[in-house]
């Protein structure tokens, strides 16, 4: 198996899923921070020992099967170029931080894309599971077998009374991230998410961009996650996020169908103004592009439009910089990209 094939691939094979809530809840994922025990942690640890991390991962793990999920393809990212780097960071395989550690950093993805373990991030081993629509417990189960399997050849760094050491003090403990990729247009443009947050805030949960900490909500999208890790189990920690999501869910729904009652042919025209656009234009920058894919998934979601969610999961990926400048094959402009961007929408939503 080669590289080659999550570059050509917008969509991971389990996006395809149609999960719980999915009209709502685009994903879920489940990141579980490791470290090995003695070896001192990759902020600062010496380039040696974190090579000797990475040799001794890709020996024991290159091609290893995990049950269905297929093969893992071990990818050194000193190995890939800036743009290649760019389009496995869109699809969520690997982190921004990741591609800044090239020498010392590697990655091992499953077949499917639904295994994503970083090596020599913040700590030696990132554990990524994703599952489609509000599956937080199966990833969590998930992630619990991945890490299992880990464990066989390696020896954590683990403290009785802490739980599993993480360079972040803030991972310390279960050092398990669990978040949930949703789309909340209605929110949003009844303005209730910026008057809900800092209650989601309170709950110990924290709401942010597509890629994470420090990055802009992008069509709509937040990413909903916990913030605590020391002193509650994994149990609880899902439990707490999951009562966070339904209660957002909820909303949503509500503040949807208040929309269409309310501004009926106001809301249609939005949706469908978008779709246009989205159809003709020749020029689009990626934050009108999110824009007006958020809008028509609202309409797909009401059942206005009859066209699939996955090509919009694709088309957001796809037009992504790094993945335009990847089949491009050359470093564009920003202008250039707009105008690529436009096309390959146009042609998608014509095969649509």
């Amino acid at each position: 198996m080669s590289y080659d094939q999550f570059m050509d691939q917008a969509v991971s094979p389990w996006m395809l899923e149609d999960g719980p809530d999915h009209d709502i809840v685009l994903s879920s994922r489940v990141r579980l921070a490791r470290n090995l025990a003695d070896y001192k942690f990759p902020v600062i640890a010496p380039s040696e020992e974190l090579n000797h991390v990475k040799q001794f991962i890709e020996k024991e793990y290159n091609q290893a099967s995990f049950n269905e999920s297929g093969p893992l393809q071990f990818i050194s990212i000193q190995d890939l170029s800036t743009i290649e780097k760019m389009v496995l960071v869109e699809k969520h395989l690997i982190s921004p931080l990741l591609t800044k550690k090239s020498d010392t950093a590697a990655s091992l993805i499953s077949q499917d894309e639904q295994i994503s373990i970083m090596i020599n991030e913040e700590d030696h081993l990132r554990i990524q599971l994703y599952y489609p629509g509000f599956q937080l417990q199966d990833a969590l189960n998930k992630a619990f077998e991945v890490d299992d399997w880990l464990e066989d050849k390696v020896n954590y760094a683990f403290d009785e009374k802490r739980g599993y050491l993480t360079s972040c003090p803030t991972n310390v403990g279960t050092g398990m991230r669990a978040s949930v990729m949703m789309h909340l247009p209605a929110l949003v443009i009844t303005k209730q998410l910026n008057r809900m947050i800092p209650a989601i805030n309170h709950l110990g949960v924290v709401v942010r961009g597509i890629y994470g900490e420090g990055s802009e909500a992008l069509g709509n999208l937040f990413q909903i996650s916990n913030q605590i890790t020391l002193g509650k189990s994994e149990k609880n920690i899902i439990e707490d996020l999951q009562g966070v999501v339904r209660q957002l869910i909820e909303h949503e729904r509500h503040a949807r169908d208040k929309l269409l009652k309310e501004l009926g042919t106001g809301l249609e025209d939005r949706i469908f103004r978008s779709l246009g656009v989205l159809k003709y234009s020749r020029i689009m920058d990626t934050k009108e592009m999110a824009t007006r894919l958020s809008h028509v998934r609202l309409g797909v979601d009401l059942e206005l439009i009859d066209l699939s969610r996955h090509i919009l999961t694709e088309l957001t990926v796809l037009t992504q910089p790094g993945f335009l400048q990847y089949h491009a094959q050359k470093t564009l402009t920003p202008r250039e990209r707009d105008v690529l961007r436009a096309s390959v929408i146009r042609k998608k939503l014509i095969e649509a």
